[in-house]
């Protein structure tokens, strides 16, 4: 009976005095949580922005071998070195070839014989038509006898003036069929000499479009069959020959100074002037010919070359063409960054940054020392809006 009187209440566990020594365990979960969502909702803004950001659009500049030269240009156009003097060589005659002498890169002379075609029955031909010049020459000595005895005896009488007229008659049909004899000896001269495919200038053979055993024919028209046997042409008459556009085609003038430089050989340039404006214009593409012609080359430089043409508004001295080109690069499309010159390809439609050292100013371009190599295309008019990984559209 006395447990009832115990007290109980010392028992008794005062929940407020846990944890007094820390914040409670909900508050460090709500503030680790709170942090996380907010990281994330930061991140996402972030992905956000480089996913479905527009991309930015961009023009693509090139880098390229520039000559000091180029500082008094009025114009650039580019076109292709054309032989001037050209031919594709083919026969008169119908036939199989049978001879082709040249390969390309032969030098020819001038009526050298390139090849041959079949000539057996053109041979026989000229051999039947000598053989009936000899009959109808036969023929004359006789004529002429007949008529002179016919002469005499009409002069003594004891022949009719009909006898003498038909002698006279027969030796003219004689001589008539003599130069007959010699004109089919003549066309069959013509034809023998019609197998025989000459050089029709001095030059050089580019291509060889026929082989032995094929037909040549004056106008192919089977698959079988070829028009030419070579193309020929004079090393000695290439010229440039570029597109220039109408709206400036008034900066160019005959006689103008120029500077060639071919795509094969961009470090090596060659003086020229304008020889000819071609009184025409291109309607599909609104430009204007131009041929420039070399004032010396070399054997470096070969027809269809693409070149490019500087026109220039004065000649350039001997310092300035032997001066040798650089890289250069837009300026607009170098900008510096943490103290260091970079400029931006495009990757995978973004832009990616390249360092890169840079020289003297070349009028609107600057001079590439290293980081970039010709022929690359690095990004225009970069602003502070490029950076790495930045979406991009080129135009």
């Amino acid at each position: 009976m006395e447990n009832k009187t115990i007290d109980l209440s010392a028992l008794r566990i005062h929940r407020s005095d846990e944890n007094q020594d820390g914040p409670p365990k909900k508050t460090v979960t709500y503030i680790v949580s709170s942090v996380v969502v907010l990281v994330l909702i930061a991140g996402g803004i972030y992905l956000s922005q480089i996913l479905f950001a527009p991309a930015i659009e961009v023009r693509l500049a090139t880098v390229s071998w520039t000559s000091p030269s180029q500082s008094n240009a009025v114009l650039m156009a580019s076109g292709y070195v054309v032989a001037q003097r050209k031919a594709a060589v083919a026969s008169k005659g119908t036939g199989r070839l049978v001879y082709l002498g040249v390969v390309e890169g032969d030098r020819v002379a001038k009526n050298q014989i390139i090849a041959r075609l079949e000539d057996a029955d053109v041979r026989a031909a000229l051999e039947q038509a000598k053989a009936n010049l000899r009959v109808s020459e036969a023929d004359l000595k006789d004529a002429q006898q007949s008529l002179a005895r016919q002469k005499s005896l009409l002069e003594k009488g004891l022949a009719n003036q009909a006898e003498y007229d038909a002698a006279d008659a027969r030796l003219q049909r004689v001589i008539a069929g003599i130069e007959m004899a010699k004109a089919m000896v003549t066309s069959a001269e013509v034809q023998l000499e019609n197998t025989l495919i000459r050089a029709p200038f001095d030059g050089t053979v580019l291509t060889k479009n026929a082989d032995i055993g094929e037909m040549v024919v004056p106008m192919a028209a089977s698959v079988g069959s070829k028009s030419a046997a070579v193309t020929i042409a004079d090393m000695s008459s290439l010229q440039a020959e570029a597109d220039v556009s109408e709206s400036n085609i008034e900066h160019i003038k005959p006689d103008q100074p120029c500077e060639i430089t071919l795509d094969a050989y961009p470090e090596i340039r060659y003086q020229g002037y304008v020889a000819k404006i071609v009184p025409t214009a291109d309607r599909a593409k609104a430009t204007v010919m131009v041929k420039v012609a070399f004032r010396s080359y070399d054997n470096r430089v070969l027809p269809e070359m693409g070149a490019k043409v500087l026109f220039l508004t004065k000649a350039s001295d001997a310092a300035v063409m032997t001066e040798k080109p650089c890289l250069t690069l837009p300026a607009s499309a170098v900008v510096e960054r943490d103290g260091k010159k970079i400029a931006f390809r495009v990757i995978d439609n973004k832009a990616t940054s390249v360092i890169i050292s840079v020289g003297r100013m070349m009028g609107s371009s600057v001079e590439i020392i290293n980081g970039l190599t010709s022929g690359e295309k690095v990004i225009d008019k970069a602003d502070d809006s490029l950076k790495d990984g930045v979406k991009v559209k080129v135009l």
